[in-house]
């Protein structure tokens, strides 16, 4: 990788100001419903999708540059799928995941060709390599660069992917308490990828502007790298908000994020300058006894008398402000359930400094500039 590459929330800020108001592509409303199908809310929050959005394509297009220049050296024409493997090939875990859904795509264009035939018996012609061309293709390239045989032993590597695996068991226990309309809305939203927008999706790489273009291949792999950026920005900012949510009788509890301190220390400070007219300090003087002239116990009379309707109008005050406190409350936990763009910002900066829970899932290219997070 390139040491030019600028830091991803930087880099995601230059990105904003580079496209401006010329950008017409965005694909913000198919990441509200990814980051749904990937264990966001319901209802994830448009400036988190939109900030999302522009790591996703600082990190797709600073990908394409690298992969450009890769091509240019080997005197090729257009980006194909070994400058991205090349590219990716000092991160083992994400080399190996990259390698299955290349099978992956070859089993669904086989398939895909044994239901259209008329003689779905004939599986001879199904063997031939033109059927297997994506695997033909990283297994001879692989072949090429490896010395040691580590290479070629992914592909054959049935080890289970732990990720993947977590990510799985987490959506199983988010789908447990779905009804059948909730379900089949978290189905649909589980089916969008960005391959199913190819058109939208190369104009939103702008890859009619670059010298050297991909080819049908490597976009396929482009847009799979594109969602398993937003699956792992979403899985790390998940932890994020875990790691800041405060539990009952944690001992580490203290041990917060500062954000988090920060924002109920604001919070607090509000709820004591609204309480302070409670406060005894606060509380008009009594007032004074003392004997009573016949008038001013009339005048007292009459008010008792009148004093339903006051207790009354007290009574309904108070019960209308419980409840706007009640549906701020209810507002504030919806969207509190919701990925926040602190989290997502949280997440990349521990990813990218390598420190805390998140460093296990780490990218093995760490160098001064951008941490890429799909390879």
């Amino acid at each position: 990788m390139s040491n030019s590459a600028a830091s991803p929330m930087a880099a995601s800020s230059t990105s904003m100001a580079g496209r401006g108001s010329g950008k017409t592509t965005s694909f913000i409303p198919e990441l509200q419903s990814m980051m749904y199908a990937l264990g966001d809310s319901r209802r994830p929050l448009h400036e988190t999708a939109a900030l999302v959005e522009d790591i996703v394509h600082t990190q797709l297009i600073n990908l394409l540059h690298q992969a450009a220049e890769v091509a240019l050296l080997r005197g090729a024409r257009a980006i194909s799928p070994e400058d991205i493997i090349f590219l990716m090939r000092k991160d083992k875990k994400k080399l190996r995941r990259l390698l299955k859904y290349i099978q992956f795509r070859d089993y669904k264009s086989k398939l895909m060709k044994t239901v259209d035939d008329e003689d779905p018996l004939d599986s001879d012609k199904y063997s031939s390599s033109s059927v297997n061309k994506r695997q033909r293709l990283a297994q001879d390239f692989l072949g090429s660069i490896d010395q040691t045989g580590e290479f070629l032993a992914l592909v054959e590597d049935e080890e289970m992917d732990e990720v993947k695996q977590e990510r799985i068991e987490r959506l199983e226990k988010q789908t447990r308490n779905m009804d059948l309309a909730q379900y089949s809305d978290f189905c649909e939203s589980r089916q969008l990828s960005f391959s199913k927008k190819a058109s939208k999706f190369r104009e939103w790489l702008d890859c009619s502007s670059l010298d050297v273009k991909p080819n049908a291949i490597a976009m396929e792999i482009l847009s799979y790298l594109a969602y398993e950026t937003v699956a792992q920005i979403v899985d790390l900012a998940l932890l994020v908000k875990q790691d800041m949510t405060p539990k009952t009788g944690d001992p580490f509890g203290h041990a917060i994020s500062a954000t988090f301190l920060q924002y109920h220390g604001s919070s607090a400070e509000g709820m004591s300058t609204k309480r302070e007219p409670e406060s005894p300090d606060n509380t008009p003087p009594s007032t004074p006894s003392g004997p009573l002239s016949s008038g001013h116990q009339g005048k007292l009379h009459s008010m008792a008398q009148g004093n339903g309707s006051l207790s009354q109008d007290t009574s309904s005050k108070s019960k209308q402000r419980k409840r706007k406190k009640s549906a701020a409350a209810c507002g504030a936990e919806a969207q509190s359930s919701a990925i926040q763009p602190a989290h997502i910002r949280e997440a990349i900066r521990r990813y990218s400094h390598k420190i805390g829970p998140l460093s296990p899932f780490s990218s093995a290219y760490r160098r001064s500039g951008m941490t890429f997070l799909a390879c």
